[in-house]
């Protein structure tokens, strides 16, 4: 049987002593949160991950959820982890209190994503859609919108998700077909079909918040045309409550390689009473605010699957007996050497290992990015955060992602046989692994948004900070006779970086 811990020492380790986490307490809002309010919450949230979700993920993996005439069930102890960890207020860590959530930075909820992942990549969709659901209305929503959903969102009795692609239209939205007819009341009549849906039908909360994309009649062409539209499953009552059903039907569930029990479903909607949000044919800018986040959240999948797979695969070598050293027995009294002390096996796992710490740290860099870009009093210190922030989104989503494939299949590779097989664990980790490479836009996709949009932007801006960045830990480093070997190394590479870039850039400006 696998097992999971969170591994605290090195975020602490990264939060407070390379990353300076405790400005996050000097940003407005944000006072409370000192370095030992923060390690309370993630100690906290760490063992919700390691006693609740963590035990389920096999089962629910093995099980699925299950589909009867449109209604889904989750599996057994879903519901149940789902009250507890909504008792616990982990559905509004980063959220506001005027809805009801806890305030904290935003930095906290993004470290928590990764755990959430590594322990139940399936469990954590569900709340990580409603999350997505509440930044779009939170960004987009009119005032009684957000009176309406976010309380609800926030206190996790609702739940969220974004309807984007259909069966024709994945990457290319501009050629979505989904309608929004406008009806008498100011609302609108949506009729269409979206597939692919993550939680989009489940048994966990009462209702279910449907961020819909459509085109209005009056609609230009491509992505210029789209709308979004706020579409629950049931109507709302006038106390608040979940009344009538809303014309919004599961047709399917999806049959697939991994996260089994993640409900991914065809959702059918048949003249459902939709509410505008943002302005008519805006709609991309409002879902670009999930999309962004969910890019973001979808790369630390990838670590927290890599997390996981490194501390299991780590345990099966120190136990498993077979061999001898080359140097030389290290177990003498035993039949066999732990397969740990074999070089392809230490590769491996040092492999996945120097990347994970990498990734980890990178990813609680960018955390606190999230919330310099939403508080920081100096306009010029949020839109360098910003600029690093939209840089490092399509970077994150595809190195992590790809990592995190590669790596799950190096851990599943240090136990053999024994890998191959369920009761083990490692295979799991491998098909949940593949899709983050597919979801919230391929891995091509992320390079096309880096190379066309990324570079360019703001005339090459961003990538300009980064650059500077790199160079002034490169320059530090080298006044350092500790570091000064590992300087040369690293100045060397963002020598190549930066001439590769303009390479990109050329080429980008003279459409070769």
């Amino acid at each position: 049987m696998p097992a999971f811990r969170v591994p605290l020492d090195d975020i602490r380790f990264l939060l407070h002593h390379v990353h300076d986490g405790a400005q996050l307490a000097a940003l407005p809002g944000l006072e409370e949160a000192t370095p030992d309010l923060i390690d309370n919450v993630l100690t906290e949230g760490a063992a919700v991950c390691e006693k609740v979700l963590f035990p389920l993920n096999q089962s629910g993996d093995a099980e699925g959820v299950h589909f009867d005439q449109g209604t889904v069930r989750t599996p057994a102890g879903f519901k149940e982890a789902y009250a507890q960890y909504r008792a616990g207020g982990w559905t509004g860590v980063s959220s506001s209190p005027e809805y009801g959530g806890m305030g904290l930075p935003k930095t906290v909820s993004f470290i928590m994503e990764e755990q959430l992942c590594a322990a139940n990549l399936s469990f954590s969709m569900y709340p990580g859609l409603s999350h997505g659901a509440y930044s779009a209305l939170s960004a987009y929503g009119s005032p009684e919108q957000k009176a309406y959903y976010l309380p609800k969102l926030v206190d996790g009795s609702w739940g969220g998700t974004m309807c984007l692609t259909e069966a024709h239209a994945g990457t290319d939205l501009g050629i979505l077909t989904t309608r929004a007819e406008p009806l008498d009341d100011g609302s609108f009549g949506i009729t269409g079909q979206k597939i692919f849906i993550s939680a989009g039908e489940h048994d966990l909360t009462e209702n279910i918040v449907h961020l819909v994309l459509a085109k209005l009649p009056d609609a230009p062409a491509g992505t210029r045309g789209i709308s979004m539209f706020v579409v629950p499953k049931r109507f709302p009552n006038p106390d608040g409550t979940a009344g009538a059903p809303n014309g919004v039907t599961c047709g399917s569930v999806e049959h697939k390689m991994g996260i089994k029990a993640s409900a991914t479903c065809v959702i059918n909607f048949d003249g459902a009473r939709g509410w505008l949000v943002g302005e008519p044919h805006k709609g991309m800018r409002a879902m670009f605010v999930m999309m962004n986040g969910a890019r973001l959240g979808v790369g630390l999948q990838g670590l927290g699957l890599s997390e996981v797979a490194y501390q299991n695969a780590l345990a099966y070598a120190k136990e498993r007996l077979q061999g001898r050293a080359l140097t030389g027995p290290k177990n003498p009294g035993g039949a066999a050497d732990p397969i740990l002390v074999h070089p392809d096996v230490r590769k491996g796992l040092l492999r996945i290992k120097a990347l994970n710490e990498g990734m980890r740290a990178l990813s609680v860099w960018t955390a606190i990015r999230l919330d310099l870009e939403d508080r920081h009093p100096d306009a010029a210190v949020r839109e360098e955060a910003a600029d690093l922030l939209a840089l490092m989104t399509p970077v994150i989503k595809a190195f992590f992602t790809d990592h995190g494939f590669t790596n799950a299949n190096l851990a599943l590779q240090t136990l053999g046989g024994h890998g191959y097989i369920r009761e083990y664990g490692m295979e799991q980790y491998v098909r949940d692994a593949r899709i983050a490479q597919i979801y919230e836009g391929t891995n091509a996709v992320q390079a096309l948004d880096l190379v066309g949009r990324k570079l360019p932007m703001e005339g090459g801006r961003p990538v300009r900070r980064f650059f500077a960045l790199v160079k002034g830990a490169v320059d530090a480093a080298a006044a350092d006779p500790a570091r000064a070997e590992f300087a040369k190394a690293q100045g060397a590479a963002l020598g190549l970086l930066q001439k590769a870039t303009m390479w990109l850039a050329e080429r980008g400006a003279d459409g070769s």
